[in-house]
C-alpha cells in the first residue's frame, strides 16, 4: 500500500473515531475490518496509534495555531485531517513537513468542504514553521 493510501485509511478511521470516542484504535480497526473496508498496513497503524496516543498534545498544538477559531467548532473531517497532519509534522521524522501538509490538503480537497483545504494548509504551515523556529 502506498503512503497516501495509508494516510487515507488512517484519516477514515480517525474520522470514524470522532463518532466513537470510547473506542480504541484496535476496536476501530476491528469494526472496519468486519465490514470488509480495511486493508491492514503498518504505516496506517503507526498513524492511527500515534494520533490517538498523542491526541491531547496534538489538540494543544492545533489550538495554538487557530486564529479566531475553537477546536470544538471545526468540522470533524477538518479536525481528523489536522490531527493526522500535525502528527506527521511533529513525530514522523521520515516524512518531510511539506509532504505531510500536501497530503493533508489533498485529503481536505477530497473529503472536506470547498474551503477546508486552504484553512488546513494555513494551520499546518504555521505548525511546521513554528517547529523549525524552536
Amino acid at each position: 500500500m502506498k503512503r497516501n493510501e495509508a494516510r487515507e485509511q488512517a484519516f477514515l478511521l480517525l474520522f470514524s473515531g470522532a463518532f466513537h470516542p470510547d473506542c480504541s484504535a484496535e476496536e476501530l480497526i476491528d469494526n472496519v475490518s468486519e465490514a470488509g473496508e480495511y486493508e491492514s498496513d503498518a504505516y496506517t497503524l503507526r498513524l492511527i496509534n500515534g494520533v490517538m496516543d498523542n491526541e491531547q498534545q496534538l489538540d494543544e498544538v492545533i489550538t495554538a495555531k487557530l486564529n479566531k477559531w475553537k477546536l470544538s467548532r471545526l468540522p470533524k473531517t477538518s479536525l481528523a485531517i489536522l490531527r493526522l497532519g500535525t502528527y506527521e509534522i511533529l513525530y514522523c521524522e521520515d516524512v518531510l513537513d511539506s509532504v505531510a501538509i500536501n497530503e493533508a490538503v489533498e485529503l481536505a480537497k477530497r473529503f472536506g468542504s470547498p474551503k477546508d483545504y486552504a484553512f488546513i494548509n494555513g494551520v499546518l504551515g504555521n505548525i511546521a514553521r513554528s517547529k523549525t523556529c524552536e
